[in-house]
């Protein structure tokens, strides 16, 4: 199987676990040939590398797409939400393409990510976690501690849960919910999302992270999709999966 019963565990109690060469290297370095066309700037030109992030849409090209679909990754995600519980991805995005820069990226706040629109079209999240099973974490190139890394906070999955609690299936508007869970965790370790060209972090959806500046020398790229959900988490199921099980007990 694509993860171990201790990985699995890790999971659990951690809130991410890493694959390792999910997807080939040739696969990667042809995904990373289109995001830098997209970016418009030249790697062998460091003058043209003149902002701290450069944010890139969906691509479903065909790279993109096993990337996506690696084999390792389906079987990760049925250990993890459960078969037929999540929608294959048909491709990857957004992509914040992340530059060696000393201005401030403006967006390295803690956060949990949102997973469905209100009824004003605002951005909510259930205890259920309508729409998104997982946070997936693509490396589309060597990312290094110096290398703008995600940083996630180890284990505080388990602290949102208690703050979604009271909306129901309604759920929390994603700044509201923020601004709760966010200073609740500040407790908890942190540790960062670094690794090589085709690892990819599987995260708990309700997992606190953020981004941070870009100190290193090679510009790093990454996309962050969700796991779309076939249906909410089960809270109820006799046999809760790795990803219902933290919220189960937190509860």
């Amino acid at each position: 199987m694509a993860l171990s019963v201790d990985e699995i565990e890790r999971f659990v109690t951690e809130g991410f676990v890493k694959v390792e060469g999910a997807f080939p290297d040739d696969v990667g370095e042809r995904c990373r040939s289109e995001l830098w066309e997209a970016t418009g700037c030249d790697p062998d030109d460091r003058t043209t590398w003149t902002q701290p992030v450069v944010r890139l849409g969906g691509y479903s090209t065909a790279p993109f797409r096993e990337a996506a679909r690696a084999p390792v990754l389906h079987e990760a995600y049925d250990q993890l939400v459960g078969a037929g519980r999540w929608i294959p991805m048909d491709g990857l995005g957004t992509f914040p393409v992340r530059f060696p820069s000393p201005d401030d990226p403006g967006d390295a706040g803690w956060h949990v990510e949102a997973s469905f629109a209100g009824p004003q079209g605002e951005n909510r999240l259930n205890l259920r976690s309508r729409n998104r099973a997982l946070l997936v974490l693509f490396l589309f190139s060597e990312v290094g501690p110096d290398e703008a890394p995600t940083r996630v906070r180890i284990g505080s999955h388990h602290d949102v849960p208690r703050f979604l609690e009271p909306g129901g299936e309604d759920g929390r508007e994603w700044m509201s919910l923020c601004s709760e869970a966010v200073p609740a965790t500040e407790h908890r370790p942190e540790a960062l999302a670094t690794g090589s060209l085709g690892d990819v972090y599987l995260c708990h959806p309700f997992l606190v992270h953020a981004a941070q500046p870009h100190h290193g020398t090679v510009p790093r790229f990454m996309a962050q999709p969700p796991l779309h959900a076939a249906e909410p988490l089960d809270l109820n199921a006799d046999h809760p999966s790795p990803v219902t099980r933290p919220i189960v007990d937190a509860l």
